[in-house]
Formats: C-alpha cells, sequence, structure tokens
C-alpha cells in the first residue's frame, strides 16, 4: 500500500552484510584496517543482529591497535551467537594477552567444546594453561593440537620446550625430530633442540644443533650467544669468544654476553680485559647486577687493586642492590625463643660436583636434629650424585631454579627460616634474595671468601687466619671466627687415593713442582715468584693443570720466557678427569699456591695425596685460604711471610732431599687427625655460631666477634 515501510529481509540484509564483509577483508589483507573497519561498520548497520560481522570488526579493531573497541566487538558477537566458536577463541585470545587468564580459559573450553577440532584454541588455551603453572594440562593441550595437525611445526616448538621444562627431554627431542622432518630448515626448532641435547648432557650435540641454526639466521644474536656459552664449557674458548663477540655486534644490549665474554677473558687469564667487559656491559644495563657481581668477583684475581678499593666497590655494589631491592618483609613470625631448634637455610647455585657441595654435605649430615632443621634451597639447574646426596641429607630439599627473586624470597619467608646462609655471594646470582630479607638472620659463608657489601647479610663466618683481626674493616658484615677452620674436608668418595710407591724427586731424577688452581689464579705476581724458583732450582720442572689452549696457554709461556725460564721446564695442562687430577697431585713434590688468590679445595685435595702446599697469604682474605688449612693442618712451616720468603722456603724444601719425601709420609695423617676433618666437631662450632647469632636476634642486638 501507498506509504508503508519496506518489510525487513533478514536473508537480503545478510547477504549484503556478507558482501560488506568480503569487501573488508579484502582491505585488511592489503592492511588497510581503517577501511576495513569501516566496512564492518557498515555491514553491522545493515544487519545489527549478525554475529559475523561484530567478529569481523572485532578482528579488524585489533589489527588497528584498538584492544578495547575489539574486546567489545567479540563480547557482542557472543551475546548475538552463543554457538560461534570463533568470536569465543578470538575473545578469549585477547584476554590471554591482558592477563585475564580465568575468563581466557572458560572461553577457548568452550570453543573447544563447540568445535572439538579447533586446532589453534588449544595452542592459545595450551599457553593460559602454562601462565596459570599448569604445565602438564598444557603440554596435554599442545599433544592435541599436534594430533589435528602434525606438520605444525612452530607448535612442535612451543610443546618441546613445555616438555623440556616438565624434564621429558626424550619427548622433547622426539618432538623436534617430528618438526624438522616437515621442515628441515626452521632454526628455530635446531635452536630448541640445542636446549634438549643440552639438558640430556650432549654439550657437543647441542652445539652442533646451533651451528645448523646459525647457518640458516647467521645474525641471531641469541644463538650466538647460547653457542658462546656452550663452546665455553667445551674449552673452545678462541671460538666462544669470537662468537659472543659477535653476537654483541648484532646486539650491544645483551647482557649475558657480556657476562659469559668476561667469563671467557678470566679462563684465559685475561683478568684486566673481562673487567673492561663487564663495564661494557653495565653501561647498556645500568642495573645489571649480575654484571657488577662478576666484575667484583674478577677484581680479587687482580694484583692491580687495593684490599681498600675493592671492600669500598662492594659496600657500594651493596647500597645499590638494596635500593633496588627493598626489604620485602616488614615482620616476622619466628618465635623469639633463643633456645628453640632452629631452622637453618643454606642457599646456593653450586649443589652438585663443585668445591660448595664438598664442603657443605659434612656439615648437612652432620648437623644436630634435636637443634637444628636443615633447609637446601638449590637455585642451580645441574644436579648430580652430589645433589641427591645434600637432597637426602637435608630435612627439606627446595628445587627453586625456576623462581623469580621476589618468588624465592616470599617462599623462604614462608617455609619461617631463622638463619639464611648464603653459600654464593659474588660467584653467584642469589644476593638479590639477601637484599629483600626474607630471614631475621642472614649470614655468608664458603663461596666467596670475601665481603658481599651488603648490610642486610648481618655475619660472615670465617676463621682467625683467613681473617684476622684487621679483616673486619674490609667487611660490612660481622666476622663469626669459627674455632680452628672454616672449612671441614671430606675427601670424594669412589676415587683412588694411592700415590706412587717412589717420591716424585726420586722417580723423575728433579723436583717437580705443581699448581692445581683454576687458570684464573695465574697472576702477574704468582708467576714471576715461580720464576724465580725455577731460575733458583735448577732442572726443576713446573706442572701446571687446568690452564687451558690458546691465550691463556700463551701468556702463562711467555711471562716464563721473558724471566728466563723455557717452555721445555713447563708442563701445561688442561682440564683432567678428577682420578687423573689426583694421580698428578701425587705425582709432584710441592704444590704450589697461587696469590693474590688463593686455594681452598685444591689445596686439602693436594694435602689429602701427601703433597705438601706453600702458600704466601696476603691482606685479602681470598688470599689466605691455604694459610687456613695449613694452620689448622699443623703444617704452619708451609705458609710464607712475604715473597722473598715464599722463593726461599720453595728453594730450601726442594734442597731438603729425602726429608721432603719424609714429610711427604705424614702430611695426609697429619690432616686426618686434625679439625679439617672432625665433622662432628665442625657441625657443634657452626651450630654454636647460628645459635650465637639468633640469640642476638632474639635480644634485638649484634652477635660479638
Amino acid at each position: 500500500m501507498p506509504g508503508t515501510e519496506p518489510r525487513f529481509d533478514p536473508a537480503a540484509a545478510t547477504l549484503e552484510a556478507d558482501r560488506l564483509i568480503g569487501l573488508g577483508n579484502e582491505a585488511e589483507d592489503s592492511r588497510h584496517f581503517t577501511e576495513a573497519c569501516a566496512q564492518y561498520r557498515k555491514a553491522i548497520a545493515v544487519a545489527p543482529q549478525y554475529g559475523r560481522a561484530h567478529l569481523n570488526l572485532g578482528i579488524g579493531l585489533e589489527a588497528s591497535g584498538d584492544v578495547d573497541g575489539a574486546a567489545a566487538a567479540f563480547e557482542t558477537a557472543i551475546a548475538m551467537d552463543a554457538a560461534n566458536a570463533n568470536a569465543k577463541y578470538n575473545l578469549g585470545r585477547l584476554l590471554h594477552s591482558r592477563g585475564e587468564l580465568s575468563r581466557a580459559a572458560q572461553l577457548l573450553r568452550s570453543a573447544l567444546e563447540l568445535k572439538a577440532g579447533f586446532a589453534e584454541a588449544r595452542v592459545v588455551l595450551s599457553s593460559v594453561l602454562h601462565a596459570q603453572g599448569s604445565l602438564e594440562p598444557a603440554a596435554t593441550e599442545l599433544g592435541a593440537a599436534l594430533a589435528l595437525r602434525p606438520d605444525w611445526s612452530a607448535v612442535h616448538v612451543d610443546y618441546a620446550r613445555l616438555l623440556l621444562q616438565l624434564g621429558r627431554t626424550g619427548d622433547a627431542e622426539a618432538t623436534l625430530r617430528e618438526a624438522l622432518s616437515h621442515q628441515p630448515d626452521f632454526p628455530e626448532a635446531h635452536f630448541t633442540l640445542s636446549d634438549v641435547l643440552d639438558a640430556k648432557g650432549d654439550a657437543e650435540g647441542a652445539a652442533a644443533a646451533l651451528e645448523r641454526a646459525l647457518a640458516l639466521r647467521p645474525e641471531w644474536a641469541q644463538a650466538l650467544n647460547n653457542y658462546g656459552v656452550l663452546l665455553h664449557r667445551l674449552q673452545r674458548l678462541p671460538e666462544a669468544e669470537a662468537a659472543l663477540r659477535r653476537a654483541l655486534e648484532v646486539e650491544p644490549e645483551l647482557s649475558n654476553a657480556y657476562r659469559t665474554l668476561g667469563a671467557i677473558l678470566i679462563n684465559q687469564c685475561r683478568i684486566d680485559e673481562a673487567i673492561a667487559t663487564f663495564r661494557a656491559g653495565r653501561k647498556h644495563d645500568p642495573q645489571g647486577f649480575d654484571l657488577e657481581s662478576a666484575e667484583l668477583f674478577a677484581l680479587n684475581l687482580s694484583d692491580e687493586v687495593s684490599s681498600e678499593a675493592i671492600f669500598a666497590r662492594h659496600r657500594e655494589f651493596g647500597a645499590r642492590l638494596e635500593a633496588a631491592y627493598p626489604r620485602r618483609f616488614s615482620s616476622f613470625p619466628n618465635v623469639r625463643d633463643p633456645d628453640r631448634r632452629l631452622r637453618i637455610g643454606y642457599l646456593s647455585p653450586d649443589f652438585c660436583n663443585h668445591g660448595v657441595a664438598l664442603f657443605t654435605l659434612p656439615l648437612v649430615e652432620r648437623h644436630d636434629r634435636a637443634q637444628c632443621e636443615v633447609h637446601c634451597y638449590h637455585v642451580g639447574a645441574t644436579t648430580d650424585d652430589f645433589t641427591r646426596g645434600l637432597r637426602e641429607s637435608s630435612d627439606v630439599w627446595h628445587d627453586v631454579h625456576a623462581l623469580s627473586h621476589a618468588e624465592l624470597a616470599d617462599a623462604i619467608h614462608r617455609d619461617g627460616i631463622d638463619i639464611l646462609v648464603d653459600l654464593a655471594g659474588h660467584s653467584g646470582s642469589t644476593l638479590p634474595v639477601f637484599a629483600l630479607a626474607p630471614a631475621p638472620v642472614q649470614a655468608s659463608w664458603l663461596g666467596y671468601l670475601c665481603t658481599t657489601g651488603l648490610s642486610r647479610i648481618q655475619y660472615r663466618l670465617c676463621d682467625a687466619v683467613t681473617d684476622p683481626e684487621d679483616s673486619q674493616r674490609l667487611h660490612t658484615e660481622t666476622l663469626i671466627r669459627l674455632p680452628g677452620s672454616q672449612w671441614c674436608y671430606r675427601p670424594r668418595p669412589g676415587y683412588d687415593y694411592r700415590w706412587p710407591a717412589r717420591p716424585p724427586r726420586q722417580a723423575n731424577g728433579h723436583v717437580t713442582f705443581g699448581s692445581f688452581n683454576h687458570a684464573p689464579k695465574l697472576s702477574r705476581s704468582v708467576l714471576s715468584l715461580w720464576a724465580r724458583i725455577l731460575i733458583d732450582v735448577p732442572h726443576s720442572r713446573l706442572v701446571l693443570v687446568g690452564v687451558p689452549e690458546g691465550a691463556a696457554r700463551d701468556t702463562v709461556t711467555a711471562r716464563f720466557a721473558s724471566a728466563g725460564v723455557p717452555k721445555e721446564r713447563l708442563l701445561l695442562i688442561g682440564r683432567v678427569p678428577l682420578q687423573d687430577y689426583f694421580r698428578r697431585l701425587g705425582d709432584v713434590d710441592l704444590a704450589l699456591d697461587t696469590t693474590p688468590y688463593s686455594g681452598g679445595t685444591t689445596t686439602c685435595d693436594a694435602l689429602w695425596m701427601g703433597t705438601p702446599v706453600l702458600t704466601l697469604p696476603q691482606s685479602r682474605p681470598v688470599s689466605r685460604s691455604a694459610a687456613g688449612i695449613l694452620s689448622v693442618a699443623g703444617l704452619p712451616e708451609w705458609i710464607a711471610s712475604s715473597p722473598d720468603d715464599y722463593v726461599a722456603r720453595a728453594v730450601a724444601f726442594a734442597r731438603s732431599g729425602d726429608a721432603l719425601a719424609t714429610r711427604r709420609d705424614t702430611v695426609r695423617e697429619r690432616m686426618r687427625r686434625s679439625p679439617l676433618m672432625d665433622e662432628k666437631g665442625f657441625a657443634r662450632h657452626v651450630e654454636d655460631a647460628y645459635r650465637r647469632m639468633w640469640r642476638a636476634w632474639c635480644e634485638n642486638r649484634m652477635a660479638g666477634l
């Protein structure tokens, strides 16, 4: 009839809306998002109840950067069509990116109920579950997605990374091999395969996988960095250095590369270059406390820096760290009972085949459980027989390498730890946890024979030889001196500790000196002293174990040559298996300790093999560890008072003939009878120190020196 409004035709409206959506899709494919959204809005105007139009508008708005508008459009699409799996998927994916995990998971599960074969929804749901800490369900979703799309190489990589987190290294390798069967030139798969092979202990295979990834993407800074790390562990130091320098050319802000490069330079006896490298990295990462810790550790190896300057740097570091990591807890629930059983927490990245674990295990085993409940917090990812021994010996074992500093501090505080003990100092990366102060009493012991610089670590365990009275001025911590020694030695089980039937001098026809400390400890000053000894003891030889090929050996031989000692009198050896290490300890007449950084584990090992150790303590605590060990072992004659005395004693002992061999026969027994191997006595001394610290806290005071 004339004047009657035209009837609305839903089918025609939907058809027109689809045409407009098609135009919008074409614009979106050309990245003309504004035009695309305009077409989608026209479609909505034509068919306001058409969920597909709202869905496409949401996708267009998200692509243009309007996340809030996109979320509203997806919500409308779902309201118009509750069975629209794509709308629920897209809103769930968007909410996941905004951290709204609970509703994201709900929407994605609903999408999968509507469309079971929706592989993309399973991948996003897996990511949501991962973010929620549900790793096994997350892995299940990725496995289901790959069952639907077996050739989805990128998802194979994500699946492998998740399986690696779960410790399923075999499954992780299998899924990566599957990905590479579909896409052999997929660099991310080779990169992740390297991580998996490394976790399985195949460092050579891991390096080869990275070589393949880098052949496909030569400028990949993170792959270059990881390659340098692996080559460092494989002692392929020149190649490692080249890889890391290339990584830093590509990405100068790559903080980890500076740290590893500095470590490589240290292992090549290039201490000054290492310090400069750490400082260069800090320019790109002013809050790079790990880099500064590495630099502070390196300062202890340098001949060029005074003890006072080292202390000042540590104190400045501690102030900055504590400003960046303010105290996290306003109070402690710990009951202030001075005599109750204490919860002791030991925190270390080195609960594995490492000197720290070697000396910690006897203490943990011998702790009086009526006095102490022992918690061990393992920050490192490496596990071995030492790890298992510590895990079995502790009352509570915590694998915490995946936690952030704040998460770890929260866990320690929840555990009600009374005294938290740092076993790493600046040789690790756990000091921010101590800055957060999760325990009422915090102490340092063993892993770093120097101040940490933190005021929130109140105490450091030491002894009267390593840290005489004058040492207190070089510490922010109050020094607690244990009776006898801060060391308690137990030989590693399973090794042959017999020494040769004939002393080395008799077997070789000449005196053999030896050093078994890490190559970075081979300072200019100690090499100069050793050259003087070799010149004064004609025909003698010097064996240096642990010196890698390349720059380190070149540096050592050049310094001896400049002093008039030919390389024929030197035997430089790289890292050796432990059994070979002990055999070589028994094959030298006299071990020469390093300075200014002395030996701890190597000193004990040498004495156990009957080999005397000559040391030169100086003002730094790190220079006095061997002196502390020799003193408590009843061998003070091996402690020199000056550089000239060090040389004179070495020459005199070398000329003493059979007297040197006679001393050799008594060294092990002296050590066995000394406090160095009195495990029960050592544990009681440490517990007494803890009790003094605890009582002082209960009384709101500091424990005495």
